[in-house]
């Protein structure tokens, strides 16, 4: 019998409508509350309440305007737009809590590595070590635009941008102050031992960084690294940087996943990596019922409800190409975009060539990974998803907080009786909680740059 924790993550914007597009005009959800801070309290607290590892906050730093020519029908929905800065809510939602973890997301193109850096540093000492990042590298040509680029740069030049970034961050987390730095000798009036605080002078293609790191080291030193990406650049960036990798293929097929799971770890292998320093994360949306068909008829609620038109904006953005004029029996393979490569990659590896369409892909995309039934048949399906390789999922919801609600009081408990979730959370770091240790492994890249 397998025993290995199931690790879960509430997902979750900062915005009226995130995934399932068209939902928020329900009365059972608070999406429209979005901007006051009562109703991420509450669901932070929900979360802390089933044990769950994270709140994992999805951001975008530009309008979905593909579909259809323009943002029109993006701004008219809710869809990601309004949408407000994730970081910000973190300090709030870590008072009410004490063991969740907080992982966010942002662009390498939208904060310079310096400025980020001391903002990591600040949250997780406020957090006391319970802070992740995201790591976007971003593929809405309007963030390039409104960021300063004169457009999105090339799919390659952004993940280029991503590992100088990253080489700059882990210089300023890791190699600016030694362990020793920080004396707080009130007797001496010295806080902290300037022979042991050092500039970076870090000189690249693209940043140029002088240093030293502002913010004294905190628990954590470097966040725990999360990464989004499943393109061909994407994994290989995930198998030398990540240690959390977020992936969304169909439930309906596992070949997908174990394709990505199998890849990334052979490529983080190569690089003098462990296996054990990743884990996988399967974007799921549970739909929870005392039966089976009270669960079906609220699954077939919510697809009546979900607007088509949104959705069609949401995955034109992400694919780069405006789905309201293409042809829906095309084949994936025709796919040619600069956008989000991943997404249509993970898709066709999971049937034999030429057999998946756009229109495939839509669905796919529309149905957004509904997990649907009661407590024990969702229990079961990421027990499968578990022995196929994920090591945790980042739950979407459908109605929020409902739908962790309906999850905390019916797939927890069932999960924590097969021994497959915690029932309480052990002490340290969110870092501690999910591997065991603090820092970064010594395998990781970012260990080269600490200082003996």
């Amino acid at each position: 019998m397998n025993s290995k924790r199931i690790l879960l993550n509430g997902f979750s914007m900062n915005c009226v409508s995130h995934i399932q597009q068209g939902l928020w005009v329900r009365d059972d959800t608070r999406q429209v509350e979005y901007c006051t801070l009562d109703p991420w309290l509450e669901l932070a607290q929900i979360l802390e309440k089933g044990c769950f590892d994270a709140l994992f906050l999805a951001d975008v730093v530009g309008l979905y305007d593909a579909y259809l020519g323009g943002p029109e029908t993006s701004i008219r929905e809710g869809m990601q737009v309004p949408v407000n800065d994730p970081a910000l809510l973190i300090p709030a939602m870590a008072t009410v809590t004490e063991h969740l973890g907080f992982a966010f997301t942002s662009s390498v193109l939208q904060t310079p590595p310096f400025t980020f850096a001391r903002q990591i540093s600040t949250l997780d000492h406020l957090t006391k070590g319970r802070i992740a990042w995201n790591i976007v590298t971003s593929y809405l040509p309007n963030a390039g635009a409104s960021l300063g680029y004169g457009g999105l740069p090339s799919h390659k030049e952004r993940y280029e941008r991503a590992n100088e970034y990253l080489e700059v961050a882990y210089k300023l987390w890791e190699g600016s102050w030694e362990e020793s730095a920080v004396l707080k000798n009130k007797e001496k009036g010295i806080y902290a031992d300037p022979r042991k605080v050092h500039p970076i002078n870090h000189s690249g293609t693209y940043y140029q960084c002088e240093g030293p790191h502002l913010s004294e080291p905190s628990l954590q030193r470097t966040p725990l690294l999360f990464q989004a990406g499943s393109s061909t650049d994407g994994r290989a960036f995930a198998a030398k940087h990540a240690e959390c990798i977020f992936i969304v293929t169909s439930r309906r097929n596992l070949s997908g996943v174990q394709n990505i799971v199998s890849d990334i770890q052979t490529q983080a292998k190569k690089s003098g990596r462990s296996p054990d320093d990743l884990r996988f994360f399967q974007g799921l949306s549970p739909v929870v019922g005392g039966t089976e068909k009270e669960a079906l008829a609220k699954e077939e609620e919510y697809l009546q409800q979900i607007s088509t038109d949104a959705s069609l904006a949401h995955l034109s953005g992400s694919l780069g190409i405006d789905l309201g004029n293409i042809n829906p029996d095309k084949p994936l393979e025709s796919f040619d975009s600069q956008a989000m490569q991943g997404v249509v990659k993970s898709m066709i590896e999971s049937r034999p060539p030429g057999t998946r369409t756009f229109r495939d892909l839509i669905r796919a995309q529309m149905a957004g990974q509904f997990l649907t039934g009661t407590p024990e048949q969702i229990a079961d399906n990421l027990e499968t998803w578990s022995d196929a390789g994920v090591d945790g999922f980042n739950l979407v919801y459908s109605t929020t907080p409902g739908s962790f609600v309906d999850f905390v009081e019916g797939v927890v408990p069932e999960l924590q009786k097969r021994g497959r979730v915690q029932r309480a959370y052990t002490p340290g770091t969110l870092r501690e909680k999910l591997f065991g240790q603090p820092r970064l492994s010594e395998r990781h890249p970012a260990a080269s740059y600490r200082r003996s």
